[in-house]
């Protein structure tokens, strides 16, 4: 039996007759759909969440560590419903179907706060004073809580898929983006910064000095705009079809490899099972290679003498490809690097909501009539990271390939690794602000007035809102590029979705530490208390997650210095030959076959 050419013939077939119509669609001309959607998806989650620890504390007189923590946890389930959401979009609902109707779930979400905010009976009666407050009853948290799992379930069906989805309508290949002038995923940040931007300073305000129901039910509104906008690009956008469950394709090669676990390696490992026809729905980039590490999972490739005279196509629960089988251990190989950035969540997943209520204490005048909200102040960390994207792309990549021979400048790693010391320096800066905040404070004995405001300018602030800008350049980027190019091709949406539970696990560890600081820092001297932070200690809890950085930062070197790029295989048609080329990613230079003999060529 020729084994290559067990095949799905039919898909072979439907293949070829669609590439014809899949060439004229796609490219840059679905952006304007793809990115409005998520322009203005951006533009209503930030103005739905940036200033709501001031819409619970303030609006329905929840303490703060409560309202922190309750933002928190629905941050969390919000950054792990993507991970269910990519398994449905890669399984057999597609990107398109799961981002749309992410979306509906998430507008219904943002209805129902909208109403809270506008009918009065869904809230508590006003307390100015943030003394003896009467808090929110149980059915008007459910009003609060309902709209949040809501937006949480959509957020899983939006934000595993977009990045994926808008990146699979260009040539995402070695040769396609080093032939592009731009970056796509800097593009990507970029456009979703200046919706985040535009949210900080236009709803932040709105909701501050005219009321919540303009400011929620604006962003509902943008959210309609959003949906119609990317049903609109329908005809344009190239769908891949679902490859299958990613999951059960990991589980299958598991499961081959111990039915198999007492048969030995051959020692020649090319003759492990290859199946060009079998692969060809979730390989279309090229295959993978076979690697030396975890030769445990090969066994699950092992060709047995019965399985090479059976006529039939192998049972995948007995028989992976190669493939398959490096499918696995690229997953297995990414997952190191993806939990370093669990523990940088962790550290900065409250500081948001600290940080706007030590704005609150200090003078936010820009004039003697005119002072800004406190949430405002994340436009600065905004614009610090937008300015940052641009020279980076125009400026440092540049200059600094010249040395690394990288099209891309620094790997994915390296860039990741230069975030993860800049954000080290934003929570020290931090820790040193809140101490000088505080010695004002005792100066002019203002410590046990919560709602008084302390004489100095919430300017000091804004250097640490630069800082953590300037290290979403190397860090957020740089993670979303490395896990979309060392993913294999078929599971991009449950990569993406795996770089959402980072910040899904990191909000749960940071609720856990806040709550932990919270009960175990005594009652006189409570590091966070729950209704005047002035007589806290927030400057050791900034000290305290400082700490668990520089530890994560020394997993993350050994890890980094470890990692294996995936060897991947890209077929190449010339006028005169055919050339296989097998590259590591990030390639300065490739491996290329040229008539049966490996020569060592540039990369593209």
């Amino acid at each position: 039996m020729d084994l290559e050419k067990i095949s799905d013939s039919h898909y072979v077939e439907q293949t070829m007759e669609e590439s014809p119509k899949k060439k004229q669609r796609g490219g840059i001309r679905t952006l304007p759909f793809i990115l409005a959607n998520e322009v203005c998806d951006r533009f209503a989650g930030v103005g739905f969440h940036a200033n709501m620890i001031t819409y619970l504390t303030q609006q329905l007189n929840m303490p703060l560590v409560q309202a922190s923590n309750t933002l928190t946890n629905f941050g969390g389930t919000a950054s792990f419903t993507p991970l269910i959401g990519a398994l449905i979009a890669d399984s057999f609902a597609g990107q398109f179907w799961t981002i749309t109707i992410g979306s509906i779930f998430y507008q219904l979400g943002m209805l129902s706060i909208t109403m809270s905010a506008i009918l009065p009976k869904l809230r508590p009666q006003p307390c100015p004073t943030q003394i003896n407050c009467q808090e929110a009853s149980s059915q008007q948290l459910w009003v609060l809580y309902l709209s949040l799992l809501l937006t949480s379930i959509g957020t899983g069906g939006i934000r595993p898929c977009v990045v994926t989805f808008a990146a699979n309508q260009f040539d995402m290949t070695k040769s396609g983006v080093a032939g592009r002038k731009w970056n796509y995923f800097n593009c990507y940040y970029f456009c979703m910064g200046v919706a985040t931007l535009t949210a900080f300073t236009v709803i932040v305000y709105i909701q501050d000095n005219v009321g919540w129901g303009w400011g929620l039910g604006i962003p509902t509104g943008a959210m309609t705009i959003s949906v119609i906008a990317f049903v609109i690009g329908y005809p344009l956008y190239i769908k891949l079809k679902p490859a299958g469950s990613p999951l059960v394709r990991m589980v299958q090669v598991v499961v081959a490899a111990w039915k198999k676990r007492n048969s030995p390696l051959p020692s020649d490992l090319c003759t492990l099972y290859q199946n060009k026809e079998l692969d060809a729905p979730i390989s279309t980039d090229g295959r993978l290679l076979h690697t030396e590490q975890f030769k445990w999972f090969d066994k699950a490739a092992i060709l047995t003498e019965g399985e090479a005279k059976d006529s039939k196509p192998p049972s995948l629960w007995s028989l992976s490809t190669v493939h398959r089988v490096e499918e696995l251990k690229s997953i297995i190989r990414v997952l190191p690097i993806w939990a370093a950035g669990i523990l940088l969540v962790t550290a900065s997943s409250h500081q948001g909501s600290f940080v706007l209520t030590q704005a609150r204490t200090m003078d936010r005048h820009l004039s003697s009539t005119f002072q800004i909200p406190p949430a405002t102040l994340a436009i600065f960390g905004i614009v610090t990271m937008l300015i940052g994207l641009v020279i980076y792309d125009r400026v440092f990549v540049p200059y600094i390939r010249k040395f690394t021979g990288n099209p891309l400048g620094l790997t994915c790693l390296q860039r990741m690794g230069i975030g993860y010391v800049i954000n080290i320096l934003a929570t020290i800066v931090a820790s040193l602000v809140e101490k000088k905040r505080k010695s004002v404070a005792t100066q002019y004995h203002l410590l046990d007035s919560p709602t008084a405001t302390i004489p100095i300018s919430v300017f000091w602030l804004v250097p640490q809102f630069c800082i953590h800008g300037l290290a979403e350049v190397f860090t957020s980027v740089g993670h979303l590029e490395f896990l979309y190019d060392q993913a294999p091709e078929s599971m991009r949406s449950t990569a993406i979705a795996l770089y959402c539970l980072t910040t899904s696990i990191g909000n749960y560890l940071g609720t856990l530490v806040v709550t932990l600081v919270h009960n175990y820092t005594g009652k006189q001297h409570n590091w966070l208390p729950d209704r005047n932070i002035n007589q806290g200690r927030l400057e050791y809890y900034y000290l305290l997650v400082s700490g668990i950085q520089v530890l994560n930062l020394i997993y993350y070197v050994m890890c980094a210095s470890l990692y294996t790029y995936k060897p991947l295989e890209q077929v190449k048609e010339s006028d005169e030959q055919q050339e296989q080329v097998y590259t590591h990613s990030p390639p300065s230079k490739v491996l290329v076959q040229k008539d049966g003999e490996l020569q060592l060529s540039k990369g593209q």
